[in-house]
């Protein structure tokens, strides 16, 4: 079978990148690879330099081809784009990159600094858009008002002036709508994030396709270098992933330990804010080997965040390792947790901590969750199980379009393991 030549658009990659969304693109884009297709990847060196990243070390040769944008002034060039909703600076580059590569498929993932909506009606092949975040329907990514409460209406100029990003007057003229109008499939992380996509006014249809991880060829030693039993927070140390609200219960919770792995800007409050608390370690950054030890020697993960996730893809990294999950009834995690049966969902925090004594003081309740997460993930969230969805939605998309030459490769495996 021959390879289909894919271009990719994101304004985050790797080693330009802080965190899952960017994993998630250049997952796929590996996984693609993987499958002989000819993988360029188009992100935006200046947007994460811009916000003060440093590039992240490893990388080395995985059959994706990398190509990073940069300006001479690369503030001035994200200005424009974020202004005027386009690829000012970038937009001859960005015509010859696909010129050249002729590409079968447009992949776009976030494009708000990479060319905003003027990017998608670039280019030929069939296309479409992946909403990582909620940017389609919020200039802030998150639907999080104003820095400090779940956004339940549109308030959105108050928004981005709390947020300090200037406006974004192309959202109020249908630039949007019409790049959206050239996609031939828009895809939804789940079907909460469909829902509140559609709640704030995409009309749009959207396609439901989850995150996937490989699967793991063995399992992870328990890691056993901890001395006490421990729950474990994986991820970003920002606000809005609501570690903050943990800390009382820990206060109230002797038996365990909450082991925090992971950096960001907000580390240093949550430091101080655990400051004293002897049962709340920081460990910073691990290596990917590390982290399936230290998930499969957990009594199981906490996810509080407060915001509006599209998906959660530690989720599935827990339950690809057999660690049950205790998350925070909000966005997609109760579809993911309940869909699985590997966890428990909580609300306040007298739920949190009768959810945590559950798992360490009734074992046979946290082998069944821990049963229950392996099973799911390998059902629905594996990756081969994913890419074939994937597969078949694009060749539902390229019937429609009109291409069947195109429907009948992608029909015929291409999106499956050589």
């Amino acid at each position: 079978m021959s390879a289909l030549r894919i271009v990719m658009f994101t304004t985050f990659y790797p080693p330009y990148s802080f965190g899952g969304d960017a994993i998630g693109v250049q997952r796929m884009a590996r996984a693609l690879a993987a499958r002989g297709h000819d993988v360029t990847v188009v992100h935006t060196e200046d947007s994460y330099l811009l916000l003060g990243g440093k590039v992240q070390p490893g990388g080395g040769a995985d059959g994706v081809r990398r190509i990073g944008l940069r300006a001479r002034n690369g503030f001035v060039s994200n200005l424009l784009t974020q202004q005027l909703g386009r690829p000012v600076v970038h937009a001859a580059r960005i015509r010859a990159i696909l010129e050249e590569r002729q590409p079968d498929i447009i992949w776009h993932n976030n494009t708000s600094l990479i060319g905003g909506p003027g990017l998608l009606p670039m280019g030929e092949g069939l296309k479409l858009y992946e909403a990582h975040e909620h940017w389609l329907v919020c200039p802030t990514h998150v639907l999080w008002r104003n820095g400090r409460e779940l956004c339940d209406e549109r308030h959105c100029l108050k928004c981005q002036i709390a947020y300090r990003r200037p406006p974004q007057l192309w959202r109020a003229t249908g630039m949007l709508d019409r790049g959206l109008d050239e996609m031939d499939l828009i895809i939804a992380k789940s079907e909460f994030s469909r829902a509140k996509h559609r709640e704030f006014g995409l009309t749009h249809e959207m396609e439901v396709l989850p995150y996937f991880l490989p699967d793991v060829p063995k399992l992870a030693e328990p890691y056993a270098g901890h001395p006490r039993p421990y729950f474990l927070f994986v991820g970003r140390l920002e606000k809005i992933k609501g570690l903050q609200d943990v800390f009382p219960a820990m206060d109230r919770y002797p038996d365990a330990d909450l082991i925090i792995l992971g950096d960001g800007d907000y580390a240093g409050e949550l430091k101080r804010l655990a400051a004293g608390r002897q049962n709340i370690l920081f460990l910073g950054r691990k290596t990917p080997e590390e982290l399936d030890a230290y998930y499969r020697g957990a009594l199981g993960l906490i996810v509080p965040s407060v915001c509006y996730e599209t998906f959660g893809i530690i989720l599935i990294e827990s339950f690809r390792l057999g660690t049950p999950v205790i998350a925070r009834r909000l966005g997609p995690f109760p579809e993911i947790v309940e869909t699985a049966g590997g966890g428990a969902l909580f609300e306040t925090e007298d739920e949190l901590v009768a959810a945590m004594r559950g798992l360490q003081q009734d074992p046979g309740r946290r082998a069944a969750q821990s049963a229950a997460a392996r099973e799911a993930f390998g059902a629905i969230w594996r990756e081969d199980r994913v890419l074939a969805a994937y597969g078949a939605a694009l060749a539902r998309a390229a019937h429609r379009k009109g291409d069947a030459a195109l429907a009948r490769r992608l029909e015929a495996g291409a999106f499956e393991a050589g």
